[in-house]
């Protein structure tokens, strides 16, 4: 049988999956803007970085998830 998780443990897996998700679509969203004025390409990098960001984080957050799992600290 294993061994439960604290509450704490659950919630520290909650604020990094969290603010993986949240920081990555931010910082995909803010840099696709910031090309986009650049370059005057309008929604493009946009949506490219967004959408980037979005991968990046779901990537992330099962990274941690299975860590959080498998008992490495």
């Amino acid at each position: 049988m294993r061994p439960t998780k604290s509450p704490l443990q659950a919630m520290a897996l909650y604020s990094a999956i969290l603010s993986q998700l949240v920081g990555s679509v931010l910082i995909g969203l803010f840099t696709g803007m910031w090309l986009d004025e650049q370059f005057g390409t309008a929604p493009l990098f946009l949506i490219i970085f967004l959408l980037a960001g979005l991968a990046l984080g779901v990537w992330a957050m099962l990274q941690t998830v299975r860590k959080f799992e498998s008992g490495d600290q």
